[in-house]
């Protein structure tokens, strides 16, 4: 899997939503080609719409279909509620072979979003592995960014933890997470995507506990000086 360009395209599942609308305009102020996908098409392309109101009419944002974006993009990246996360990857499948898919799904709970609850598969993006089979590279991210922050152009105080199926692809989502102005950091292999996802419910509580909207996270005591292959070599 090579590096991202920004001649490429990202296509954000979901986009209509809160996260997705960030992230979007994020990479679209960054220069890339972004297709907002929907359910709806209509609320998809007023989405994009919006965008490219903030942004100016140089900038490249169209809203389409989930289905259409897949097909127009090379790397998707899904932001849907999990009540939504099987049925949306299922009727993706087919379109996503053989491309990268970024999970930003928390597989939160309505009602106990403060409560850390994971799926059979041990995380969203497991699972979203296992529903779209080996054709399909997955990486997670974003868990740990809250959309209050995404809209605002201002730098955001929390790092972004990137996990993935290979280290192309989590490099390649790095490469997302640093033109989103955010400080990305490869952990490792999906598996560890369990704590990553799990992060988001502890720092809704804290939050909530606290009074903030502000708790993200930060990794300390590490000097970034190249991307090794890990631990394990994944």
């Amino acid at each position: 899997m090579s590096g991202l360009s920004k001649t490429q395209t990202i296509a954000v599942l979901g986009g209509t939503g809160k996260e997705g609308r960030g992230l979007a305009y994020r990479w679209a102020k960054a220069g890339y080609h972004v297709v907002v996908g929907s359910r709806s098409a209509e609320k998809a392309v007023g989405v994009a719409t919006e965008i490219r109101g903030l942004l100016g009419t140089a900038s490249s944002v169209s809203g389409r279909s989930n289905l259409e974006a897949v097909r127009q993009a090379d790397v998707a990246v899904l932001t849907v509620p999990y009540a939504s996360h099987r049925e949306t990857l299922e009727s993706l499948k087919g379109a996503l072979a053989g491309k990268l898919l970024i999970d930003v799904t928390v597989p939160v709970v309505p009602g106990h979003i403060s409560r850390v609850r994971m799926p059979a598969a041990g995380s969203a993006s497991q699972e979203a592995q296992d529903i779209l089979g080996e054709t399909v590279e997955v990486a997670a991210a974003f868990h740990s960014i809250s959309y209050e922050h995404l809209m605002q152009d201002q730098p955001i105080d929390s790092d972004v933890l990137v996990t993935g199926s290979s280290k192309e692809a989590r490099q390649a989502a790095l490469e997302l997470v640093r033109a989103a102005g955010l400080n990305g950091w490869d952990a490792g292999p999906l598996d560890n995507s369990v704590v990553s996802e799990g992060l988001a419910s502890v720092l809704i509580f804290i939050n909530r506990h606290y009074g903030s909207r502000q708790a993200g996270i930060r990794i300390t005591g590490v000097e970034k000086s190249g991307d090794g292959p890990g631990a394990d070599g994944a």
